[in-house]
């Protein structure tokens, strides 16, 4: 089905790029409420800026400028602005109203906006009721975890992105209500699965896709409530747990074999064009339980919005990452929790009416600020009467549009991180030239090596799980395909003991670029059903190899 025949659209080209986009009636209507102009870039464009914003997993030693300890933060040693312990950050010994600065109608806003970014401190990292958790990050309620990114309420789990209500956990992507999951990616409400993707509601299963109700199964995909199968084929209890007693997933050259099949299987597959659960009038994938949204990857519970990324709840919203509890009526928003009435804001929470402010929290009527806690009327810190703050703010607004800055994010350039630092360079690689061109920033920072009694390269790691010593622990393994040093936690080498798997032969971050290339783009394309030849949209580009059946045919040969 056609994009227009979804949605009533206007069709504008971009500035940067020249490519044409479009802005949807129920868009328009969202940026007029909010006083708002219609973009003139594309969702693209206006979504590498916002994710120029946010570091997930690039962390720095250093020292907090308050009180000169130690720290591990995502912010470099020189960074912009001052950056402190969570002991000083939460406390009661600075305020962030002592920043405050007057609006000078003879300056653009966003260059006395800048000013103020550079003088009020920030957190280490964005954690918020964690326990031994110090290498995470935009994470709240974890323990015991790991280079867990994004998300809440996990134990004991290691190098996950999304990952949330789960318990060891290690080496997944998107793995919610599960426990016992290694290297998986869009799984839910499992546990002890190894090497899946897009499985839920099963258990005990290896190197298998697209299961759904299914225990003990290897190398399957596909199957609905089945048991005891390998390679789509049933076998009896006793038969199965013969065969799957051969199997030695300990030897890494054993592993690997099984993962080159793994690959195959879900190459071979039958795929639904696009992965949609109880929707109604939406477009892109991995959407549930949402209506009327138009570009949606990954999204939940939402209704009458466009452009959403990893989003919760959102209703009447336009250009979401990140964002979930019920933002509603807001647009340009990364990093949030709970706005409402609100445009261009990062890692601000539970407020209303809020303008280009970060890390706000519990306010109402802000503009321009940072760092702000049950604040109400203010503007670049600074406290107004009611009276006083809505006129001020419509001159600032007039302002910046005669500056060409109101409808814009916050400009990438004043982001205190390297674009190659940034989850934008995950979604859209530039390399330093291209990306220093179009007015983003770049890091040349390289980690020092680790202290460690020594670094091995991966290949002269042992093969099997039983014979790598306990002094691993003190060495770092040189990445097979990037060189860079990594280590290995005792927690994590307990894990692959207990569930007889190899030690990782490449760098976390690689694992997690490795994980990404399995999941589709967010980019639709024009294709036909294999199947019945029906025109359909999905994330599959038509010089793909695997088979993609429209939801009709997908339904009839699964189910």
């Amino acid at each position: 089905m056609c994009i227009s025949s979804l949605f009533m659209i206007m069709k504008k080209v971009c500035s940067i790029t020249q490519e044409s986009f479009i802005v949807r009636d129920e868009d328009i209507k969202i940026y007029e409420r909010l006083w708002v102009s219609i973009p003139t870039i594309s969702p693209n464009e206006r979504q590498k800026v916002r994710m120029a914003w946010r570091n997930d997993r690039v962390f720095y030693h250093r020292t907090c400028d308050f009180s000169g300890d130690n720290i591990i933060a995502m912010y470099p040693q020189k960074t912009i602005y001052p950056v402190y312990h969570p002991d000083i950050w939460w406390s009661d010994k600075w305020n962030a109203m002592n920043y405050s600065q007057e609006y000078d109608e003879n300056k653009s806003f966003f260059a006395q906006w800048y000013e103020l970014l550079k003088k009020v401190p920030r957190p280490w990292v964005d954690l918020v009721n964690c326990e031994n958790s110090l290498y995470c990050n935009y994470c709240g309620d974890d323990k015991n975890c790991y280079l867990d990114i994004a998300w809440e309420w996990n134990e004991e789990c290691y190098y996950n992105l999304f990952t949330k209500y789960s318990n060891y956990s290690v080496d997944g992507t998107f793995v919610y209500h599960s426990e016992n999951m290694y290297e998986c990616i869009n799984c839910y409400k499992s546990y002890n699965l190894k090497y899946c993707k897009k499985v839920a509601d099963s258990s005990d299963c290896l190197f298998s896709y697209d299961l759904k109700g299914c225990k003990h199964c290897i190398l399957s995909s596909g199957l609905r409530n089945k048991s005891y199968c390998i390679e789509n084929i049933e076998y009896s209890k006793e038969d199965y747990e013969k065969k799957i007693k051969e199997i030695d997933l300990g030897n890494k050259k054993v592993l690997d074999t099984y993962i080159k099949a793994w690959h195959n299987l879900m190459e071979s597959s039958i795929h639904k064009y696009a992965g949609m659960l109880n929707c109604d009038h939406v477009v892109w994938d991995d959407l549930a339980d949402s209506k009327n949204v138009y570009h949606g990857f990954n999204v939940w519970e939402c209704e009458d919005c466009s452009y959403l990324y990893d989003v919760l709840e959102a209703k009447k919203c336009v250009d979401l990452n990140y964002s979930l509890y019920h933002p509603e009526n807001s647009v340009e928003l990364i990093s949030t929790l709970n706005l409402k009435l609100s445009a261009f804001n990062s890692a601000s929470h539970f407020s209303t009416s809020i303008f280009y402010c970060q890390q706000c929290d519990h306010s109402n009527n802000l503009f321009g600020c940072i760092w702000l806690q049950n604040k109400e009327y203010c503007i670049l810190n600074k406290q107004y009467s009611k009276e006083q703050y809505e006129k001020l703010k419509e001159k600032i607004i007039d302002k910046m549009k005669q500056d060409w800055e109101w409808w814009k994010f916050f400009p990438a350039s004043m982001s205190p991180f390297g674009y190659n630092e940034t989850v934008a360079s995950e979604y859209f690689p530039l390399d330093k030239e291209k990306a220093t061109s179009t007015w983003f920033n770049w890091s040349d920072y390289e980690p020092p090596l680790p202290k460690v009694e020594k670094i091995i390269p991966a290949d002269k790691l042992p093969d099997h799980i039983s014979d790598i010593p306990d002094d691993i622990l003190n060495w770092a393994i040189r990445c097979e395909l990037t060189d860079k040093p990594f280590r290995i936690i005792a927690q994590e080498l307990k894990f692959y003991r207990k569930h007889n798997l190899p030690v990782p032969r490449r760098h976390p971050d690689t694992r997690h670029a490795d994980r990404t290339k399995l999941r589709n783009p967010r980019e639709l394309f024009e294709r036909n059903c294999d199947k019945c030849e029906k025109d359909i949209q999905t994330t599959y580009a038509p010089e793909r190899k695997e088979t993609v059946y429209c939801e009709e045919c997908y339904h009839k040969e699964i189910y």
